[in-house]
């Protein structure tokens, strides 16, 4: 029979949003116009509120610390992504993949830019969801999942937003006034649509302890 422990599914799909989200979000599309204004979004808006989703039910049934674990494995594949990326740039290419070779430099060159921000804002935004979650709960208790699960995603996606759009997008050539009203532009949509988000999944987080929970009561007894 076809079997997958929880726990590894879980595990699994948080280093595929984090891989994805890596070399894919880049790509961006028209979410909303509204007048002549277009709010944009990256393809890994469907994926980062999950992955934060994540953190909180391993936190909810398994605690702090293998929460932890499993960011630290998302860092290190950032990490390993992101020299994989740079050692394909700097190899030459075949006389087969001459003509290609632009295109995947312009591509990967970016990607490279991407992981450096995301490697960072991915690394203080997760550790930061995992330690209000845990705060919360110690004074809330097991109570209220729904405001621990959304305070401390909202709080967490904000820095995440901040330093990576600053990180990716900062234009040396440009003005600080300029630099700061375009991110701005940037942040704030972007931040709310990803709390949107968030708010909408919540229901995902009280299925995830309820379907992780039973697996660990099965291993337990």
């Amino acid at each position: 029979m076809f079997k997958i422990n929880k726990m590894d599914f879980l595990v699994g799909f948080y280093v595929f949003g984090i891989i994805v989200s890596e070399l894919m979000g880049v790509k961006t599309f028209p979410l909303v116009t509204i007048g002549d204004f277009t709010l944009n979004a990256s393809i890994a808006i469907f994926l980062l509120p999950l992955l934060f989703t994540i953190n909180d039910v391993v936190i909810e049934v398994y605690g702090v610390s293998r929460a932890r674990s499993i960011v630290r494995t998302g860092l290190l594949t950032i990490i390993l992504l992101f020299c994989f990326i740079m050692l394909s740039l700097k190899l030459p290419p075949s006389s087969r993949f001459i003509e290609s070779n632009a295109a995947f430099a312009e591509i990967f060159g970016k990607s490279a830019r991407i992981a450096l921000a995301s490697l960072t804002a991915f690394a203080l935004s997760d550790f930061l969801d995992i330690y209000l979650f845990a705060k919360i709960r110690e004074k809330m208790g097991k109570n209220k999942l729904w405001l621990r699960n959304n305070a401390s995603n909202i709080i967490s996606q904000f820095i995440d937003t901040t330093v990576f759009m600053v990180l990716a997008f900062w234009a040396i050539e440009k003005g600080f006034e300029s630099n700061v009203t375009f991110l701005t532009s940037l942040i704030l949509p972007y931040w709310l649509l990803k709390s949107f988000m968030s708010v909408i999944e919540t229901p995902l987080v009280y299925i995830g302890v309820k379907w992780l929970k039973d697996e660990k009561k099965v291993i337990v007894n």
